[in-house]
């Protein structure tokens, strides 16, 4: 099989698609999924189209199955070699990138997808916010306006939780994370069952040693990913989408009255803007550059997003 044009034979360890090169790679494979279900995994001001689904995330889904299946294979090898059963444990799945990067949407449709495989369909998806330490906690520390990085989050209970799962055992909790009070929900928590497949999407779930400066635990949440994602994006699309959403948020969670964010609700359009801007700025931006995305070339798979969250590259990372 000819390899594309645009692909270079340079010292990049990753293979470059472009958008039309990559949704070649569907092969036939069928879209399960209807406009209305796709517009309920939509996220706050993304224009995700059925279109998108069929070129681009088909593809990475095949992709997805193949690893999947290839893995399975490899257990019943092992079990072979070793004349006695192997526990079979998930494939997991690790999905990086910015604040605003469309994280969540792009979990969703591949979960959705991943699910319509008959080898594999029992997929679930978490979210690192449930790991975050309580706002009780981070205020305790003087980390409220540090939310979102690293040391905000409670690591080792994270890695405890991801080490459970790849251990085999067949059903672990990991707590929950609302948006409206933007903290943890006390005694609440979403339990995994026997899953074939794990999705973990957060900011910060590529890290590994190198990219962490500080005193850190030898083992990293990334050492036990099968498969990387990274969702890629210009810093000025994402101060865009950033602003986007809080607008859209002031006039829908924050009129909330139990909203944390409820004293922004009144805000004119102006105001607002200013106040989006200030929180990238002083939160979200240096966070990217410092934490999120020295992480972007550990992935497998980076997505790479235009305008309107519209991808338009593919970068693959050689065996």
């Amino acid at each position: 099989m000819a390899l594309p044009p645009s692909i270079t034979t340079s010292f990049s360890p990753y293979i470059r698609f472009t958008r039309e090169e990559w949704a070649k790679l569907r092969n036939s494979t069928p879209l399960t999924l209807t406009e209305e279900q796709v517009e309920s995994m939509r996220g706050l001001n993304e224009d995700l189209s059925l279109n998108e689904v069929r070129e681009i995330y088909l593809p990475l889904a095949r992709l997805l199955n193949l690893y999947v299946v290839g893995t399975q294979s490899l257990y019943e090898v092992t079990e072979q070699f070793l004349g006695n059963p192997v526990p079979k444990v998930p494939f997991v799945i690790g999905l990086a990138g910015s604040v605003a990067v469309g994280k969540s949407t792009s979990a969703r449709i591949l979960q959705a997808l991943l699910a319509s495989y008959e080898a594999h369909p029992r997929v679930d998806l978490i979210t690192t916010d449930g790991f975050l330490y309580p706002n009780a906690a981070l205020e305790a520390r003087g980390l409220m306006a540090r939310k979102g990085f690293p040391e905000s989050y409670d690591q080792r209970r994270l890695l405890r939780f991801v080490a459970a799962i790849k251990s085999g055992q067949r059903a672990v909790r990991a707590p929950i994370y609302s948006h409206v009070s933007y903290d943890i929900v006390p005694d609440s928590y979403q339990t995994v069952v026997a899953p074939d497949i794990v999705i973990i999407e957060g900011l910060n779930v590529l890290q590994s040693g190198a990219t962490v400066k500080r005193r850190s635990p030898r083992l990293f949440v990334s050492d036990f990913f099968d498969f990387s994602i990274y969702v890629d994006a210009d810093v000025e699309n994402l101060e865009a989408w950033y602003v986007s959403r809080f607008l859209t948020l002031r006039e829908t969670v924050f009129q909330e009255a139990d909203s944390y964010f409820h004293r922004y609700a009144t805000l004119s359009e102006e105001e607002a803007i200013d106040v989006a801007r200030n929180i990238w700025q002083t939160i979200n931006l240096p966070n990217l550059h410092d934490n999120i995305e020295p992480t972007r070339e550990r992935a497998k798979l980076i997505l790479k997003k235009g305008r309107n969250h519209v991808v338009e590259s593919v970068r693959l990372r050689k065996l």
